[in-house]
């Protein structure tokens, strides 16, 4: 079966992997155009240009999807069936009717929750025990298509994004060869998603990172480790904005518990702990806006923290 594939990031990488190890013959990739990345923005091509390059595989690299151009290209592969995973464009009508297979898409989470371009980092900041991988058919809505297969996978309690996506390319890689088998033989029937049991897990902005101090300790948590690596979590020390990498919650009660969200109540070696809505914060890990990450120890050695000094959402 002649395949193209279509993605950009690193998740994408085990995936197209897989399918160059499998008997399936990968006639094209499809991946963004390049674009700025890193702190020097320099332009680079994609993890997934540069896998396709290795192997030598034709690439296009559209900049909008409905370009005559681009279409000709498709249609010039002859293809029996696309792959997307984390391609990050909108497939019109148009190419989703091309192949005679059908769009098969890989996404990272257990549809029908958290459709949308956030699946992953939404799981974490819900606090959710589990999520997974789902191969489904494609339709014209956002994560709408009848599923394929599904596997679930266990949320661990210290994941964050990083770790967590990490786990779940691997498994979509995986599942995928298993699902085109199995559809090649006429042996999945598709299964219609309940959009009642549907939700959303919209692409995070700058601004989602902020800490709101007043909201559990558990909840604040659960925030910092699905913004991490991106937007980050980050409060307001007076004016010094500081982003929170590492950090636990502490849902105990003590002599503190009167004083307000946001308060420092305690100051140690190596931890900072805040007074949060419900419970603390204990932070082990942070960085002000354009240094290094460091830990509790280097930082408090250079920014003189004090016991009442209180973290907020807006510079003081």
């Amino acid at each position: 079966m002649r395949v193209v594939f279509m993605g950009t990031p690193d998740f994408a990488v085990p995936t197209l992997s897989a399918l160059l190890d499998s008997e399936y013959l990968v006639v094209g990739v499809v991946t963004q155009p390049d674009r700025p990345r890193g702190r020097g923005k320099s332009v680079t091509p994609s993890p997934i240009k540069a896998l396709a390059m290795s192997h030598h595989i034709p690439i296009c690299q559209p900049e909008k999807m409905k370009h005559p151009d681009f279409l000709s290209t498709l249609q010039g592969w002859q293809a029996d069936l696309f792959v997307v995973a984390a391609f990050g464009r909108i497939l019109p009508k148009t190419i989703l009717d091309l192949p005679p297979r059908g769009c098969v898409n890989v996404h990272s989470s257990l549809l029908p929750k958290y459709r949308g371009a956030g699946p992953i980092q939404w799981a974490l900041i819900n606090g959710e025990a589990e999520t997974g991988i789902t191969t489904m058919l494609m339709d014209e809505g956002m994560d709408t298509g009848s599923i394929l297969l599904q596997e679930a996978v266990a949320i661990e309690p210290d994941d964050t994004t990083l770790e967590l996506t990490n786990r779940l390319a691997k498994i979509g890689g995986e599942l995928l060869v298993k699902t085109l088998r199995l559809w090649e033989a006429n042996k999945i029937p598709p299964s219609i998603q309940d959009p009642a049991e549907a939700t959303m897990a919209p692409m995070l902005r700058k601004e989602d990172g902020v800490i709101a101090w007043d909201q559990p300790a558990r909840t604040i948590y659960n925030r910092i480790r699905g913004l991490s690596p991106w937007p980050g979590a980050y409060t307001f020390c007076q004016q010094d904005r500081l982003s929170i990498w590492k950090a636990f919650p502490r849902e105990d009660e003590d002599a503190t518990a009167g004083e307000n969200p946001g308060t420092i109540v305690q100051l140690g070696k190596h931890e900072i702990v805040v007074k949060t809505g419900e419970g603390f914060l204990v932070i082990t890990e942070l960085q002000m806006a354009n240094r290094k990450r460091m830990t509790v120890t280097q930082f408090l050695a250079g920014y003189p923290l004090t016991l009442g000094m209180k973290l907020t959402d807006q510079p003081a």
